[in-house]
């Protein structure tokens, strides 16, 4: 860097860039770095404007600066230094920053900043089936009820309009509360990226969420359950062995989505679920059926999945094949009005369960067997080891 040199107005000096310039022709010369200086309650202070382009386009620019703070201590007025002023002027920049993102998330609607919420799901969701479930809620049920309206204008009462919309039509308190869950997540996200400041509708408290009773009872007996893998047999192969699975191991659809042959220990006649619902890694036990079907579908291919989706390259199943609801529909769902008692597929991980208890199981056994992670939630099958000791009771009166 060059020496200092005096500017041609009183109170400002500068140095010159060795390489940097500005102009051109023979406006061209080398970039200057300004700095003032004045007397100031006894203190001689030297504050910098910085170089040009950065915080002053020039000297003469620096001037006006230079006299305005001078005035400014002259009458008592703040700012009274060139820091000052910078603070102040930083102040104002973020105050009108915010004013114009407040303007701008007042006329910013619901359809407008889901669309962008839903680029951020789909990059940070950890699975296909999260986002797809939000993009059918919003477009289907969230939307088109207040979806044209500024965030701003959207309260509690539009939300418990969607509620009871959903309600009418017959769906789940699940299926209400994951709605629900969905504006509050998209006001959460506009919050935090700043294109709304306002209160989130959804917050805690501010809907009440319906309260939801979906514990299914409904699991297949071994009649029931034959006749299930004898009827899937006929239709498809892949679903049959599927259902035969989470049938005797209480393997969830997304674990047998995921599973693949490197976790197959057919010596041990062993199964390793690895990242399951509650985050950890469980084993399951092969039944005589389970291990002769596994063996005949192996091709000796240990990083491939066991069932891969058709038309993808070693890619899991995002969801059953319609053809397995086809037949439950026609076998067990027709005419059941109490969406708890239907056949699903989750139904075979119930009856997995249930024999279990029915067998007079240890209960802790049967927590570990499904991977849960809090014995209340293996215990909703109790109720069918009290339905056995009630039989019992019953058989001493016909004795």
């Amino acid at each position: 860097m060059s020496d200092w040199i005096k500017a041609k107005h009183a109170g400002l000096r500068y140095r010159e860039h060795v390489t940097r310039t500005t102009g051109v022709g023979r406006s061209k010369r080398p970039l200057r770095y300004y700095v003032q200086t004045y007397k100031w309650q006894d203190r001689t202070i030297s504050e910098a404007f910085g170089w040009e382009g950065d915080f002053i386009h020039n000297e003469d620019e620096a001037y006006q600066i230079f006299l305005e703070l001078k005035q400014n201590r002259k009458n008592r007025t703040p700012p009274f230094t060139l820091k000052e002023r910078n603070e102040n002027r930083e102040i104002e920049l973020s105050v009108a920053q915010q004013k114009q993102q407040s303007e701008q998330s007042k006329a910013l609607s619901l359809v407008d900043m889901f669309g962008r919420y839903l680029i951020y799901s789909k990059g940070n969701k950890r699975s296909e089936k999260s986002w797809k479930r939000e993009e059918q809620l919003a477009r289907i049920h969230i939307l088109p009820s207040c979806g044209s309206l500024p965030l701003s204008k959207i309260v509690p009462a539009h939300l418990e309009c969607i509620k009871n919309n959903m309600a009418a039509t017959g769906l789940s308190s699940r299926s209400i509360q994951y709605a629900l869950a969905v504006v509050r997540q998209i006001f959460n996200y506009a919050i935090r990226e700043g294109m709304f400041a306002g209160q989130n509708p959804a917050a805690g408290g501010m809907v009440v969420r319906p309260k939801e009773d979906n514990k299914k009872t409904r699991y297949l007996s071994r009649d029931e359950a034959i006749a299930l893998l004898q009827e899937l047999a006929k239709r498809s192969e892949e679903v049959h062995d599927m259902a035969l699975l989470s049938l005797y191991t209480g393997m969830r659809f997304g674990e047998i989505a995921k599973l693949r042959w490197i976790d197959i220990d057919f010596a041990q006649n062993h199964i390793m679920l690895k990242n399951t619902k509650s985050g950890k890694n469980r084993p399951a036990y092969m039944t005589p059926d389970v291990k002769t079907m596994l063996q005949q579908r192996y091709q000796g291919e240990q990083d491939r999945l066991v069932f891969p989706a058709r038309g993808f390259d070693n890619k899991p199943h995002a969801m059953i094949s319609h053809l397995y609801y086809n037949v439950v529909r026609k076998m067990f769902n027709q005419n059941v009005s109490d969406k708890r008692d239907w056949v699903n597929f989750h139904t075979l991980r119930h009856t997995f369960a249930s024999w279990l208890v029915e067998a007079d199981t240890n209960i802790y056994f049967v927590k570990e067997l499904l991977g849960h992670s809090d014995l209340k939630l293996t215990e909703r099958y109790s109720h069918i080891g009290e339905n056995k000791l009630k039989q019992a009771v019953q058989k001493l009166q016909r004795s």
